[in-house]
């Protein structure tokens, strides 16, 4: 019997490991201005004052040297519309206060600014992820970077990685 208790501990934790190496281990994001796939209230957005929502951050892995945070909206008629992009924030970050600009380098988003550019869309009711990833290493990448440039800097880096969605439609 203890031996078979042992045998399922070991097997757990080498899935666990697995997992980890595979850059499938998840980080927890949440806010406390609207719940996972819930709706953005328009003081984030264009419609009000245009600030970022409280982020909590949680489960970041003991290994991760930084992380990053991308906002971004896959329904824009344009395609993948990034409204935030900030990396190297220090992997003991856990909360983001509502309308702060979080420490670390900023990116230049498709608005064509450095910082947070809320909800906006022409029509309809759009997705907004708000994605946290953990790296092996801090970037070396420089201030107004574009997405592109990001994404190169992190592929294969990424140790973990979480997600919070909301939702936005404009009230005409």
């Amino acid at each position: 019997m203890r031996n078979t208790a042992i045998a399922g501990a070991a097997m757990m934790l080498l899935t666990a490991i697995i997992a980890w190496a595979a850059g499938e281990a998840k980080m927890k994001v949440a806010s406390s201005a609207f719940k996972d796939g819930g709706d953005i209230p328009s003081k984030f957005s264009c419609d009000g004052a245009n600030t970022s929502p409280p982020l909590q951050i949680s489960e970041v892995p003991a290994g991760a040297k930084t992380l990053v945070l991308i906002v971004d909206d896959p329904d824009a008629p344009s395609g993948l519309f990034t409204h935030c992009m900030v990396w190297n924030l220090s992997p003991q970050t856990s909360t983001i206060a509502e309308g702060s600009a979080p420490g670390g380098v900023h990116g230049t988003n498709d608005f064509g600014k450095s910082g947070y550019g809320g909800p906006c869309p022409p029509s309809g009711a759009h997705r907004y992820y708000f994605r946290v990833f953990a790296l092996d290493r801090k970037l070396d990448l420089a201030n107004g970077a574009k997405r592109s440039q990001l994404e190169a800097a992190i592929k294969g880096h990424v140790i973990a990685q979480g997600e919070l969605m909301g939702r936005y439609s404009r009230k005409k």
